[in-house]
């Protein structure tokens, strides 16, 4: 039962107030200092940035920050030091014309109208210099920023690469990086002259009356907080249009790559591309320009404001000088003061905000950078094996792509021994390319694991693994340089004599392709720059099976090698892989039949599960799904249509 409430407030117990020190400790202990900091870096994270970003152009710059400092330093001390010469000059003046313009008179106005020239002459000099060595740190903060960006894009999981969500990020941070970062540079460059200056020209304009300084500092309030907001919300804006920034980059890529030049024109896809081009650009230029048009508006207002505020003080001080409480100089002097005094605060709050929106832009870049891989060595890795003495292992394997419910694989085991050539077969989607993507470590299982020789890949280093690799992927991939150097990337640690790069060749049937280039394995190949030799689509793939060829490894591992050769090419090539396979371990990925059985052993896989293995006449005596799958395509290629006929 509830306690009886008391019957008037006179009877409520009576707390006194603690004392100041008291409620002092009490909010100590309610908000500390730490605390403080934390909820600033919440509601501001890109301050936090700032030091990591003085670090970053620090070591991409070093002594010329230091030049580029010391000149902003006297940048900040001329303007101040122009504006006190003036007084000088006009009283210099007045008592000239008053003098009559004896030698006496106008030799004072000789000497200050030297050193104000001379003001004027460093102010320029100084201003050169600051250009020179601005366009110093773009160049060098842009490539130290560049090869950042280029290290961690190799770094990153390749799962990375197949989420939008990555793209977004590598976007953003590209588009940071040119840009931002010096531009944020000046901002913080900007602030620190103008308060130099101003604080100079504060002194000047409180001595007529302190009061002053406060009016010029309210006039250009209205003038910042226009520009910080829509600083703020041009970011806002920019964050949220880049997936729409980027289908523009898309078509633009469209309109000038050579992939899709051919679909493009057969298709008739120009005019229904450019339509989407024009559209996404609108929808970006009206809403960008409504921006704008909210800002311009905003800061009519300000700069009324401001404008309204100096008309009031330069009326003061006029109304002085008709006092006779004050000189012309002394007009002149204020005048200038007050007005430079109001732009360089101006300038200073606009300095600020766009400082803050540039950190905005820069945070993007370390979010970018500090992505962390999921895929790492082992605290303790294993030595790997020297070569494949018993063979590759599955052992119940499951396996689904991030972001995704349904699984590829699920307790997936098969074998592939040491030194003979497996196939994998089966129909799309059966997981056979994830296969390689999970050996190559470019994944690890959800569960289970996978040897080479009873070592699990878990527990060697990521470059070991893949330095036992190589691969032929699905698309070949094609590089703008010489044939040879083409063939050489496979491994540019081993001895890439012209002997061993055409011994390479002739084993994926190139060496008669590059032979008919007019330069031969000098020749470069790729149409993107001059005399570039364009190939087809066959061609490239022996090029890119000379390349995984040269790469002298343990592990052969080969998807869809002969999709582009046709059936006479492709019982020569396989008598090629034959011996060039002797020692070492391979597996061949295909939907050819006519390739698969002639593997020491083939496996068939659908929908993530190992359904069959055996050699090409036992799975043929199984009358299971590869020997169902052998006579539908026997069937087909012996049709008219198929023969040719």
């Amino acid at each position: 039962m509830p306690a009886e409430a008391p019957a008037s407030r006179s009877e409520l117990p009576y707390e006194k107030p603690p004392p100041f020190k008291a409620w002092i400790k009490r909010l100590r202990m309610t908000v500390s200092f730490r605390d403080l900091v934390a909820r600033a870096r919440k509601k501001f994270p890109q301050v936090s940035s700032l030091p990591r970003l003085f670090s970053l152009v620090w070591v991409s710059t070093r002594g010329w920050t230091i030049a580029w400092a010391f000149l902003l330093l006297l940048s900040g001390l001329l303007p101040a030091a122009t504006i006190w010469l003036t007084k000088a000059l006009v009283n210099d003046m007045v008592g000239a014309v008053k003098a009559g313009g004896s030698w006496a008179s106008v030799r004072p106005l000789v000497v200050t109208g030297i050193l104000f020239g001379s003001l004027t002459i460093a102010t320029e000099i100084v201003l050169g210099l600051l250009e020179w060595i601005r366009t110093i740190l773009t160049e060098l903060i842009q490539d130290h920023v560049s090869a950042l960006i280029q290290t961690k894009s190799t770094e990153v999981d390749y799962g990375f690469y197949e989420s939008t969500d990555y793209y977004d990020q590598l976007h953003r941070a590209r588009d940071s990086a040119q840009v931002r970062i010096l531009s944020l540079l000046e901002n913080l460059g900007s602030v620190c002259q103008s308060v130099i200056t101003l604080a100079l020209l504060t002194a000047i304009v409180a001595s007529y009356h302190l009061s002053l300084f406060a009016i010029m500092l309210l006039s250009v309030l209205p003038a910042f907080y226009v520009v910080a907001r829509f600083n703020w919300l041009t970011h806002q804006w920019w964050m949220s249009t880049t997936i729409e920034r980027r289908w523009i980059q898309y078509y633009d890529d469209k309109f000038s790559n050579l992939a899709g030049a051919a679909e493009i024109r057969l298709f008739r896809l120009g005019p229904r591309f450019q339509s989407a081009y024009r559209e996404i650009r609108r929808v970006l230029r009206e809403s960008r320009l409504a921006l704008i048009k909210r800002q311009n508006i905003a800061r009519i207002g300000g700069s009324l404001v401001g404008m309204a505020v100096a008309g009031g003080a330069v009326g003061w001080i006029g109304w002085k000088v008709l006092l006779g409480k004050a000189s012309f100089g002394d007009m002149a002097l204020f005048f200038q003061a007050f007005m430079s005094g109001q732009g360089y605060m101006r300038m200073l709050t606009q300095s600020l905000a766009q400082a803050y929106s540039n950190s905005l832009f820069v945070t993007n870049l370390f979010d970018f950078l500090d992505l962390q891989p999921t895929i790492i060595d082992p605290a303790q890795p294993m030595p790997p094996p020297s070569a494949v003495q018993y063979g590759i292992g599955f052992h119940n394997v499951a396996f689904r792509y991030p972001g995704s419910d349904r699984p590829v694989f699920e307790n997936l085991s098969l074998f592939i021994p040491a030194g003979k050539i497996t196939a994998i077969v089966g129909p799309n989607g059966a997981g056979k390319s994830t296969l390689i993507k999970l050996l190559s470590r470019f994944y690890d299982p959800v569960e289970g694991h996978i040897t080479i020789d009873d070592v699990c890949l878990a527990d060697l280093k990521i470059e070991d693994v893949r330095s036992m690799l190589a691969v032929l992927f699905q698309l070949p991939v094609s590089y703008d340089a010489s044939a040879a150097e083409n063939i050489a990337i496979g491994d540019f640690s081993a001895e890439g004599s012209l002997a061993k790069i055409q011994e390479a060749a002739r084993s994926a049937g190139a060496h008669e392709v590059i032979s008919r280039l007019p330069r031969g394995y000098q020749q470069q190949l790729g149409k993107s720059f001059t005399d570039g030799a364009e190939l087809s689509a066959g061609e490239w793939q022996r090029i890119a099976m000379a390349r995984a060829f040269f790469r002298k490894t343990p592990i052969l591992l080969l998807d869809e090698p002969t999709s582009f050769m046709d059936s006479w090419a492709e019982v020569e090539w396989f008598g090629k892989l034959r011996n060039l396979s002797r020692g070492r371990t391979a597996m061949i990925i295909t939907h050819r039949f006519t390739i698969a059985m002639r593997a020491d052993i083939i496996h068939v896989m659908d929908e993530g599960r190992l359904v069959e293995s055996g050699t090409h006449e036992e799975l043929l005596d199984k009358d299971g799904l590869y020997s169902k799958s052998w006579r539908d395509q026997m069937s087909a290629s012996s049709t008219p249509v198929a023969a040719g006929l």
